[in-house]
C-alpha cells in the first residue's frame, strides 16, 4: 500500500467515525436516559420552551433549503462525493455550511425547551464534531474545486 492509500484508508473511518458520533448525538436528544441526574441550570418556563420549539423549525426549514440547493451532491460526510459540484447559489451563497449550523441550532433549541446540562453537554460536543467535520470539508473543497477560495472570500460563515 503507498503513502498516499494508507493516507486515505486512514482518514476514511476518522469521517466515518465523525458521521456516526453525530448522529449518535443527536439521537440522544431523543433518548431519555434515567440514570443520569436531572439537574437544571434554571426552572424551565414557557417562554424558554417557546423560544426552543421556534429555533428547532426555523432550523429545520433552513436545513431543508439547505438538502433542496445541494441536490445530488447531498452527502452525511465530510468528503464531496466524486462527480459533485460547488454549490454557491440558494442558501450557499449567504452560508458555507447551513446543515451542519441548522444542527447545532436545533441541537441548542432542545437545550432551551430541557434547560439540563444533559441537553448542554449534548449541544456543545455536537458544535464541537461538527467543527471538525468542517475543517475537514473545507480542506476537501480546497482541494477539489480550484476557486474555493474565491468562496470563503465572499462568503464569510
Amino acid at each position: 500500500m503507498s503513502k498516499f492509500q494508507l493516507t486515505r484508508f486512514l482518514k476514511t473511518p476518522y469521517e466515518i467515525f465523525l458521521v456516526i458520533l453525530q448522529f449518535f448525538i443527536i439521537i440522544l436528544h431523543f433518548i431519555k436516559l434515567e440514570f443520569l441526574p436531572k439537574n437544571e441550570i434554571m426552572q424551565v418556563n414557557i417562554i424558554f420552551i417557546l423560544l426552543g420549539f421556534l429555533l428547532i423549525i426555523i432550523s429545520s426549514i433552513i436545513m431543508l433549503i439547505a438538502i433542496k440547493d445541494l441536490g445530488s451532491n447531498l452527502s452525511p460526510f465530510p468528503r464531496p462525493i466524486v462527480n459533485g459540484n460547488l454549490i454557491t447559489s440558494g442558501i450557499y451563497s449567504f452560508i458555507r455550511h447551513p446543515m451542519y449550523y441548522s444542527l447545532i441550532l436545533i441541537s441548542f433549541g432542545f437545550f432551551l425547551t430541557k434547560l439540563s446540562f444533559y441537553h448542554l453537554f449534548l449541544t456543545l460536543s455536537l458544535s464541537l464534531i461538527i467543527k471538525f467535520k468542517i475543517i475537514l470539508e473545507e480542506k476537501y473543497l480546497n482541494k477539489k474545486f480550484k476557486n474555493y477560495f474565491l468562496y470563503i472570500d465572499k462568503v464569510k460563515y
